[in-house]
């Protein structure tokens, strides 16, 4: 058995108290002789989504020896309210303990830097492993087994039940619905997420017609897994964004068909083809779709990109975004975005909405490409409620945008519980109603607007106000504490250690990547860039004194067995965005984990 350091465990602490345990507040020395797993999560981050996902299969297997803890530590204002991480454990049908933590106590303690990071602690009580970013399911995995081994030898280890309990279900005709479209019958069709259906409604936006999948969660022909995007197709049939299976999906209201058209059903990972047929190419976390020049766009919210699909040739290709995580505009393939959720074709403009940035964007024809732009928003870490000239205006983390006849949008303000207007000819942000809860889409039906109100399970029919309610403007920065660093050189490592059994992958050269860039660019003179070692010195430009260094790093493992002309291999990948602060006395190392120990 491999040595490992000794770190003990910090208790865990949380202002919000503990949710998935009947009541009961969780210690460690009460979970003695398990396996702990903290998983650092935040629900707007579908970093930490795929990870719920991950995590799902070894929860199953190990449930007699591991409790997964779900540590909520929040990056928006909206995701410190404990109701709105209640709504977040069901809607995203987390079965393990969680601890809301909304001051970031553990976080802090445990000296986490990036959602989501993982935690592994034995049953002794002590810090074995840690990992940050997506792809660490295998390797997790093997470390569950080897400790259940380890300790069971010892007598240290403690099978049974563990300390999970399952809240009482609410009867509702919808659970946090995601998305709707209005059928060319009148009738209304929503994406009722939780429960992995479609459900169609009459025209009064209440009275169910019938629901379409078998509302279990699954890739079959009749299952949906976390729906999200619709949009009516040229032939009549709808295109569902099936997000948590990782493709889409057409539903033909006049037959009850469901086919898979685009996706494997697999996350896409780096590495993996960008293009060609659809049903071969993997996909990662479609949330939105539009009918838009002439093809489905595709918001691919898993990797911060825009894709399309064309169904007269049947395949997909990345339209727009580099996968790294960001603002910024330019031609669609130097664009970084941040979650786009929410897309809507208008005349010779895509809008969409890029929850991450809280902006709202757009694509338009530049020559014979495309090139994208930003209506309003800056950046990862600013975020409110403020009105007035988009270059000042604020939004907090907007899932839906619509189209509005006289050529402005309503963004659906979802982290603001608010519907905003923004009017190009103007250049100005308006707020259009208040009071929603969590709205994630609207829909024009005549005069009225209906909006998804998703946390309130329900579609809401508005009045499109003539004139635009006045809030009092607040605004807000991403609550981390910022990294003290030395002015200078800064070196940069990237940990990372091969699970068990495995190694770095360089059969077809290196296996590894880190790509480097920083806001305002101006922090770096030196160091920004792609390369493929995981260490870099980086010099820090004179005169600036704060920004935040974004770092992406990626490697791939596979099994070490030099009898195996085929081993089974696996990617590790993670962005960071890390607020720092240059000062002199500060520090001038900074270590990220990807998998290890610092």
């Amino acid at each position: 058995m491999a040595n490992r350091a000794r770190v003990r465990a910090p208790e865990l602490v949380g202002k919000g108290g503990w949710l998935n345990t009947g009541g009961n507040a969780l210690s460690l020395p009460d979970l003695r002789g398990r396996i702990v797993i903290l998983d650092f999560w935040t629900f707007c981050c579908v970093n930490c989504l795929h990870v719920l996902d991950e995590l799902r299969e070894l929860e199953e297997k190990h449930r007699d020896t591991v409790v997964i803890i779900g540590v909520h530590s929040p990056k928006f204002v909206h995701e410190a309210d404990h109701q709105a991480v209640v709504d977040a454990v069901e809607r995203y049908e987390v079965h393990h303990p969680v601890l809301d933590d909304p001051e970031l106590a553990t976080w802090k303690q445990y000296a986490v830097r990036a959602w989501p990071t993982l935690v592994v602690i034995d049953p002794e009580g002590y810090v074995v492993a840690q990992h940050a970013g997506e792809g660490h399911a295998h390797a997790l995995a093997a470390l569950v087994e080897e400790l259940e081994t380890e300790h069971a030898a010892k007598g240290t280890l403690r099978r049974g039940d563990g300390p999970y309990v399952a809240p009482e279900p609410e009867a509702t005709d919808l659970r946090f619905p995601g998305k709707a479209i209005v059928l060319p019958t009148g009738r209304f069709l929503v994406s009722d997420s939780t429960r992995h259906q479609l459900v169609e409604l009459e025209a009064d936006g209440e009275t169910v017609v019938r629901r379409i999948g078998t509302g279990e969660r699954g890739f079959g022909p009749e299952s949906f897994s976390e729906p999200q995007g619709l949009a009516l197709l040229p032939d009549g049939k709808v295109l569902v964004a099936d997000t948590v299976n990782h493709a889409l999906r057409t539903y033909d209201p006049e037959t009850g068909v469901i086919a898979t058209v685009a996706g494997t059903g697999r996350q896409w990972m780096q590495g993996q083809p960008t293009s060609g047929p659809a049903r071969e190419v993997a996909l990662s976390s479609p949330w939105d779709v539009a009918w838009w020049a002439d093809r489905v766009w595709i918001a691919m919210a898993g990797v911060h990109q825009l894709w399309t699909y064309d169904p007269a040739t049947g395949t997909v290709a990345v339209a727009a975004g580099t996968t790294n995580e960001g603002l910024v505009d330019g031609p669609a393939d130097e664009a970084w975005f941040a979650q786009p959720s929410g897309l809507a074709a208008a005349g010779d403009r895509l809008w969409l909405a890029d929850s991450e940035t809280s902006a709202l964007r757009y694509v338009e024809r530049d020559g014979d490409g495309f090139a994208v732009r930003t209506a309003v928003g800056t950046g990862l870490f600013d975020f409110g409620h403020r009105d007035g000239d988009a270059a000042q205006a604020l939004f907090q983390h907007p899932l839906g945008v619509t189209a509005l006849p006289d050529g402005s949008v309503a963004v659906s303000d979802t982290y603001n519980h608010a519907l905003r207007r923004y009017d190009p000819a103007t250049g100005e942000v308006t707020t259009l109603a208040t009071d929603l809860r969590e709205p994630s889409d609207a829909v024009l039906v005549g005069d009225d607007i209906v909006v998804v109100e998703s946390a309130r399970h329900r579609l809401t029919r508005l009045r499109l106000p003539e004139e635009a309610v006045r809030v009092e403007a607040v605004a807000h920065r991403t609550q981390r504490a910022a990294t003290d660093i030395a002015p200078g050189r800064l070196q940069l490592d990237v940990v990372f250690q091969a699970p068990a059994g495995q190694k770095l992958d360089t059969r077809y050269g290196p296996s590894t990547r880190l790509l480097v860039s920083a806001t305002p660019p101006e922090l770096l003179a030196e160091g920004s860039g792609a390369g493929t070692d995981l260490a870099r010195e980086l010099v820090l430009a004179d005169g600036v004194t704060e920004g935040v260094l974004h770092v992406s790093a990626m490697a791939a493992s596979c099994d070490d067995d030099p009898e195996n002309e085929y081993p089974a291999c696996h990617m590790h990948q993670q962005d960071w965005g890390v607020p720092v602060r240059v000062v002199a006395g500060g520090a001038e190392r900074l270590p990220l984990v990807l998998a290890g120990l610092a």
